[in-house]
């Protein structure tokens, strides 16, 4: 296989992960990395959003409490940018209030996993839905 298509099929499975909590980005990155994804964290609002238009990754794990801007700002953006508008959005937080939810949803999120009811391996099976793997 050559180079280029080895790079090719890498960048089909990148996945922007913005998450403030440095620990849980760092086991989400050592599990979804063994299963073949290649991992781009970024720990703020704003870190997220220049990597979701730089990095162009096929898929987004997002949380809604960051530091500087609400990650259902970072989403809205997201989507109402031509750039990022198709990429699958995975929202995983505490928040697991209903409304919170729906909001989400309504903002265009794919699906929303509450941390606190949620294992590891669950959130790979997500991604896998939404981002087969390309072998």
């Amino acid at each position: 296989m050559s180079e280029e298509v080895k790079q090719k099929i890498k960048t089909s499975k990148k996945i922007l992960i913005i998450e403030d909590d440095k620990f849980l980005a760092k086991m989400l990155t050592k599990m979804l990395e063994s299963h073949g994804y290649e991992i781009v964290v970024a720990s703020s609002g704003r870190e997220g959003l220049l990597k979701a238009s730089t990095e162009e990754p096929k898929l987004v794990l997002l949380d809604i409490i960051l530091p500087d801007i609400d990650g259902f700002d970072i989403l809205e953006t997201i989507k109402t940018d031509d750039k990022t508008k198709k990429t699958p959005v995975i929202i995983l937080s505490n928040l697991g209030q209903q409304e919170d939810i729906q909001q989400g949803k309504n903002l265009g999120a794919q699906d929303y996993l509450v941390k606190s009811e949620i294992k590891l391996d669950q959130v790979v099976d997500k991604v896998r839905k939404y981002l087969p793997v390309v072998k």
